[in-house]
Formats: C-alpha cells, sequence, structure tokens
C-alpha cells in the first residue's frame, strides 16, 4: 500500500492549534520565524517544510533537475537523449562535462538551498522548544540536522565551496563562502547529531515510513566520508555498517521487486523520498508531491501490447538518459538485475530520439497507472526516489576492508559481496578491488553513484571520450568535479560576500 509522507506526522500534529494535519504544507509560526518559544506544532510544522524538500528535485524552479540523472549524465551509464542536442541544451553539455557559468541549471542549487533554510528553521525552533519531551525533542533535532546534512551534501558534490549559513540572514541576504573543507567539517558536526545513540531509530514502522533513521544518517556519513577520501574516519564508517548489518533489521528482496509501487520501504530500504501522484503543476514551481524522473527517462511515443514487464505495463516518455550499449554488457549471464536496471524495447515501438542506443533505464521507468489526472500527470508519478539501500552497506563494507584495508567486523569483504552476488543469482568469486567496483556499478545503475564512484576513486579519466555516432565528444580534468557556480548567483553578491567562482571556470 502507498504511504503517503503528508501523514507521516497525522498522529503527532493532532492536538497541536499550531499548525493543520497536513504535514508538508503547514508553515511555522510567525513568532517561530522571528526566533520566539516554539511549541511542538511549530517543530513539527518546520521539520515537515524540511521533509518537503525531498519531493522537489525532479521538478522545481520550473527546471528539471533529477539528482540521479544529473549524476548519471556526467558517467559512462547514460547519454542524455531526448529531442537533440538542443532539447535541455544546459543538460547536454553537462553531459559533455562543457558547463559554463552562464548555462549552468540552477534548479538544484536553489532546491538545497531552500532546504538549508528549512532546516535552520527547525533546528531553531528545537533550540526554543517549550513544554516538549525530551525524548521527542531529541529525535525532532536529529531529524532536521540529517536533513540539514542531506541537503548540503548535495551542494558540497556539484559546487564544493558554497555559501553555508545557519541563521536566518538578514538584507542583502548574503554569507560567507566556505571551502569544500570547511563544508565538510559542517556535515560531520550535523552527522554527528544525527549519527548520536538512542535517539533516532535504526529503522522505521509503517506508520513512520519516510522519515529519518540512524541508519540513513549512518548511510549518510558514509558517503560524506568516503567521497572526501577521509581515511582517519573509515574505521568509525565501518563499524557504523556493521552496525547497520547486526541491528538495523534490513535484508535483500528480489532486486526487480524493489522498483515497483509494492517494493516501497521494503526491507532492503534504508531512506526514500516518497512520492505522490498528486499537486504538481506546470505554473507551480514549488508545490506537489510527485516526481517528473520517469516521464523524463521513458521512451518516446512508447506502443504496442509487447510492453509487459513483471507486473506493469511502462508508458512512454521523452527519451532522456539512453542507457549506453556497453553497459549491458558488464552484467554477467543470469544476473537478475540486468531486468531489474534496463529496459530494451523492440524497434518501432517507440520513437527513436537523440543518441538512441535501444536501452533505457527501468528503475524509474514510467509505469501505467503511477500518474493520473486530475493532476498534471508528466510531473506527478508517484515512483519513491530510493536514496539509500542496504545493499551499498554491504559493498562499503566490501570496499573499505579491501580497497582501504580497514579492519571488518563479524561481516566480511567477502561475505557481504557473496550476499550481493547470491541475491542476483550469481555465483561467488573473489572479493578483491576490481570485483568490488565492478559489483558497485553493476548493483547502482540509474541511482546517480557512478560518477561520484569515479571521482572518489580517482579514475575519472575514463570519461573522457570521442564518439562521433552518438555526438559525444568530451574531456575530463580534475577540476570538473565541481560545477561552476552559476554566475547569477556570484553577480547578486558584492563586497566580503562576493562569491569566488570555481577554479577552472571563468
Amino acid at each position: 500500500m502507498t504511504k503517503y509522507i503528508k501523514s507521516l506526522f497525522l498522529a503527532a500534529l493532532i492536538g497541536f492549534t499550531a499548525c493543520s494535519e497536513d504535514f508538508l504544507t503547514v508553515q511555522p509560526t510567525s513568532s517561530q520565524e522571528a526566533g520566539g518559544p516554539a511549541t511542538e506544532g511549530a517543530i513539527l510544522a518546520n521539520l515537515g517544510a524540511t521533509y518537503q524538500i525531498l519531493l522537489f528535485d525532479s521538478y522545481a524552479d520550473f527546471q528539471f533537475n533529477s539528482v540521479p540523472l544529473m549524476s548519471d549524465l556526467r558517467s559512462d551509464d547514460i547519454y542524455k537523449g531526448g529531442g537533440d542536442a538542443g532539447d535541455q541544451a544546459a543538460l547536454y553539455r553537462l553531459s559533455q562535462l562543457a558547463l559554463e557559468s552562464n548555462d549552468v541549471p540552477t534548479g538544484l542549487w536553489n532546491i538545497y538551498y531552500s532546504g538549508l533554510s528549512r532546516a535552520n528553521n527547525a533546528i531553531i525552533a528545537c533550540e526554543n522548544a517549550v513544554d516538549v519531551d525530551e525524548d521527542r525533542l531529541a529525535q525532532y533535532n536529529a531529524e532536521a540536522h540529517y536533513l540539514r546534512a542531506y541537503y548540503v551534501h548535495w551542494l558540497w558534490k556539484f559546487w564544493g565551496n558554497i555559501p553555508y549559513f545557519e541563521e536566518d540572514l538578514e538584507e542583502p541576504y548574503m554569507a560567507r563562502q566556505y571551502t569544500a573543507d570547511e563544508v565538510y567539517a559542517e556535515l560531520m558536526a550535523d552527522l554527528a547529531v544525527a549519527t548520536a545513540e538512542d535517539v533516532l531509530p535504526m529503522n522505521t514502522t509503517s506508520t513512520n515510513d519516510g522519515r529519518a533513521t540512524r541508519a540513513a544518517a549512518m548511510m549518510l556519513k558514509a558517503r560524506v566520508v568516503m567521497y572526501q577520501k577521509d581515511a582517519s574516519k573509515y574505521a568509525e564508517v565501518m563499524a557504523d555498517m556493521q552496525t547497520i548489518v547486526s541491528e538495523g533489521g534490513y535484508s535483500l528482496p528480489d532486486y526487480a521487486s524493489i522498483w515497483a509501487r509494492d517494493g516501497e520501504f521494503g526491507a532492503g530500504s534504508i531512506f526514500e523520498a516518497n512520492h505522490l501522484p498528486e499537486g504538481k503543476d506546470w505554473g507551480a514551481a514549488w508545490t506537489g508531491f510527485g516526481t517528473n524522473l520517469p516521464r523524463f527517462v521513458s521512451p518516446n511515443e512508447l506502443k504496442g501490447d509487447d510492453l509487459l514487464s513483471g507486473a506493469d505495463f511502462y508508458e512512454g516518455g521523452w527519451g532522456f538518459g539512453p542507457v549506453r550499449t556497453e553497459l549491458v554488457s558488464i552484467f554477467e549471464e543470469g544476473d537478475k538485475r540486468l531486468a531489474g536496471s534496463i529496459n530494451q524495447f523492440a524497434k518501432g515501438t517507440y520513437t527513436e530520439r537523440f543518441q538512441n542506443t535501444g536501452y533505457f533505464m527501468a528503475k524509474y521507468a514510467a509505469r501505467a497507472d503511477y500518474a493520473d489526472a486530475p493532476y498534471t500527470p508528466d510531473l506527478n508519478f508517484e515512483n519513491n526516489v530510493r536514496i539509500f539501500r542496504y545493499a551499498e552497506a554491504l559493498l562499503n563494507i566490501a570496499e573499505l576492508e579491501v580497497v582501504h584495508g580497514v579492519a571488518a567486523g563479524a561481516k566480511t569483504a567477502q561475505s557481504a559481496l557473496d550476499d550481493i552476488r547470491e541475491r542476483a543469482g550469481l555465483e561467488s568469486i573473489a572479493a578483491n578491488v576490481d570485483n568490488i567496483k565492478l559489483e558497485r556499478r553493476r548493483e547502482f545503475v540509474g541511482e546517480g553513484i557512478r560518477f561520484w564512484d569515479l571521482v572518489r576513486w580517482g579514475e575519472a579519466d575514463v570519461l573522457t571520450e570521442n564518439i562521433p555516432d552518438f555526438s559525444s565528444n568530451r574531456t575530463w580534468a580534475d577540476y570538473k568535479k565541481y560545477l561552476p557556480i552559476p554566475q547569477s548567483e556570484i553577480d547578486k553578491t558584492e563586497g566580503e560576500f562576493k562569491l569566488v567562482q570555481n577554479e577552472g571556470y571563468n
């Protein structure tokens, strides 16, 4: 049954006159905005507004900015696709590692800065709490710190050296630009709050699906530490992953079942963005609950009677993100993840578009009856975006032990890799560096992980290519791990707060 994120705190909100029953649309009280005392209702109102940002990354601020897609566009897994090179031209230049400061898609910048601001308000509300149970207050505070870290970590990974603030900004609304290392320190401080023992649960009950857990905070810490390549924290991350294995109650369900409606909040899911098929509209840039990603990545004008896959009929879309042919070849014969990750449709069942390969991403494909009127179907698919999965915890264990030399615990690199491969229907192989990295690529196709892995492994040179048949000619340079800071944002700043462009860009 579909879980509705807007009802996550319904029970908690009953009786608090400071907010309505709709978790995602309530607003903080005026006294809280001014830093006054905060009731539990005001805290929940701010926290609900902070969670809502999870639902905006596929379409908000009148732009298409799905994090999995924008991450994968810079990888060697997919092409840009769409109508032609000029269709969402900024995304094509992103895929070619050729963005300049005047054409950066600013949607993610604006969305996640809104998330930072909302999280700040939730944390300030917790600091000014009045008559709130201590245990519940600690939980709300940890959730807010987790969400702030989650939103800021995307700004950090995409741009590195960014403005950062923890208080409401006064006019002219500018903040000091932190270095990437300074941002990392702030992330770790927030994650220390979110991962503290006995504050957040390791898992959620069905009535709380979609809320932050200690396991989710541990997973975010792992991504941040491993991307920073902070070897001093590797042992902590290994201990966190072992705790998830031993105490989280997670497991590995059938791979294909993860991505359909019935697989939401399944046994292998640690954290998801809980999308609903309602509310978003072309003329409303900051409303609603659905996701556009399925329409974006599905083949154009899909038709025919042979489009049944498992229990789901697929719908057509706009043909972005076609899967590269060579990606299909990395899967071994019998690997169940291939069908769960990549769709192939027969020639003539869809309209071929720019950079067509015949292969499309399956995990977030447009499924029939996942978006219906009266809401705008293109923007309101209910496919949950799976943010952290148990499989990643297992592969983190394998990588930390074999690649980085960290002592394992009860779950070893070999047993973790065996668990992943057994679920895929494959035999055991040696847990060596190459096998672990390849298994990670197979496991997370279409989930926006591959590019960031290549960067942190120092292997992004493989992104340099010249493929005339698919209009892809790009050159990797280390400075391109960061995007250029949008020129529009630089132009807004002045004096001591003047933003400095990232190295390598004009």
